[in-house]
């Protein structure tokens, strides 16, 4: 899942970046409000990490222009002030969670999976798909109740597929949620992980839509 920080610390911002990668997200950083603000109205994210005391544009100006904007994007609040009335702002401007500095990145991981799922119309942290298990929490996939072995990015596009049964999905969509912009992109990449999940789930679980992407029924 592609998610947005944009937090102007560094080392926060680094030691987020790296934790929720290795989680499994693709993160995309910016390092001031406005620039955060552009990149959220702008870009598809699953979800956003937004620091309140941000230059030139405050975090609590951002999500205000991104809701007046229309935007649903999950917004998960970071901030080193946690007091009651900054987290009553917070939720009252359109945040969907709150957490304080300091913080566990791992805490971090399972808020931005919560709010995903939710905006997928999903409660449970298990994704559940004709044979298909995932636990979200454990990234444990099973399949007709076999443990399925999948890379990093193979789970990711599973996953990925699993928040949107039914949707079409463009090869940039999923381009996008697996790799950073600055990351190394090859054209021919996505439908090598597409292959790669069919033969171990099976060929009739993602489907080519000629022109269009796939979709997962």
């Amino acid at each position: 899942m592609r998610v947005l920080l944009v937090e102007d610390n560094d080392e926060i911002a680094r030691r987020l970046m790296a934790g929720l990668t290795h989680t499994g997200f693709t993160v995309e950083r910016a390092d001031n409000g406005a620039d955060g603000c552009t990149m959220g109205l702008d870009g598809d994210f699953a979800a956003a990490i937004l620091d309140l005391g941000l230059p030139g544009m405050p975090g609590l100006d951002v999500l205000k222009t991104w809701r007046a904007a229309g935007s649903q994007l999950p917004v998960l609040i970071l901030t080193a002030c946690g007091t009651w009335a900054e987290k009553v702002d917070g939720l009252n401007a359109g945040a969907d969670d709150y957490i304080s500095k300091p913080f566990h990145v791992q805490e971090v991981a399972a808020r931005l999976n919560a709010l995903i799922r939710r905006a997928s119309g999903i409660a449970s942290p298990t994704l559940t798909h004709r044979d298909i298990t995932i636990d979200t929490a454990s990234k444990r996939v099973t399949l007709k109740g076999e443990v399925l072995e999948l890379t990093a990015r193979e789970y990711m596009m599973l996953n990925y597929f699993l928040h949107r049964i039914g949707r079409i999905i463009s090869q940039a969509e999923l381009m996008d949620h697996l790799y950073t912009l600055d990351g190394t992109r090859e054209s021919n990449t996505i439908e090598v992980y597409v292959s790669r999940l069919r033969r171990k789930l099976g060929s009739d679980y993602i489907k080519t839509v000629r022109g269009l992407g796939y979709r997962m029924d």
